[in-house]
C-alpha cells in the first residue's frame, strides 16, 4: 500500500475543499452528499452525537448557519487508493475558539469519496493542556514534535 500518492491526495483535497466551501455557504445538499448515505456513518460534533446518515441529515437541516472560521492547519494522509484521513485546525472568527475536525473518508464503489466518520470539537478557552506542533511539516516527511502552546 502506498501512502500519500499525489493523485489520490489531490482527489481527497478536492473533496475537503468542496466540503469547506459548503460549510461557509451552508450548502446542505453538498454537505449531505459528502457523507456516506448509510446507517453506519458517524458524526460526533461539538453539541451532538449522530449515528447514521439520516440523523446527520436531520441535524444539518436544523442548522441556520455555521460559525465563520479561518483554517489554521490542514493535514491529509491517504492510504492506498481508497482510504484517507483529513484533519483541520481552525479558529472561529467571532469567538477566537480553536476547533478541530477529523474526517475519515473512503472511496465507496459507484459513489466516489465519502466521509464515513467525522469528529468536530472545540478547545475550551484557556485550556492549559493545548499542544501545538513544533514544526509545520506539510511535506509529510519526518515527525511532528509537540510542545505546550498558549491558547
Amino acid at each position: 500500500m502506498q501512502i500519500d500518492k499525489p493523485d489520490i491526495h489531490a482527489e481527497v483535497r478536492a473533496v475537503f475543499d468542496r466540503y469547506e466551501a459548503a460549510i461557509a455557504n451552508n450548502d446542505t445538499a453538498v454537505l449531505d452528499a459528502t457523507f456516506w448515505a448509510d446507517p453506519r456513518t458517524v458524526r460526533f460534533g461539538v453539541t451532538e452525537i449522530l449515528y447514521g446518515h439520516d440523523a446527520i441529515r436531520a441535524f444539518r437541516a436544523a442548522v441556520a448557519r455555521y460559525a465563520k472560521r479561518v483554517q489554521k492547519r490542514i493535514h491529509i494522509v491517504t492510504f492506498g487508493d481508497d482510504f484517507a484521513a483529513t484533519h483541520l485546525e481552525y479558529e472561529r472568527v467571532e469567538t477566537g475558539l480553536i476547533g478541530r475536525e477529523t474526517k475519515i473518508m473512503a472511496r465507496i464503489p459507484g459513489q466516489g469519496w465519502r466521509v464515513v466518520s467525522a469528529h468536530v470539537s472545540l478547545l475550551a478557552p484557556g485550556d492549559a493542556t493545548v499542544m501545538r506542533a513544533a514544526q509545520d511539516d506539510r511535506s509529510g516527511e519526518g515527525r511532528e514534535g509537540l510542545k505546550p502552546g498558549p491558547m
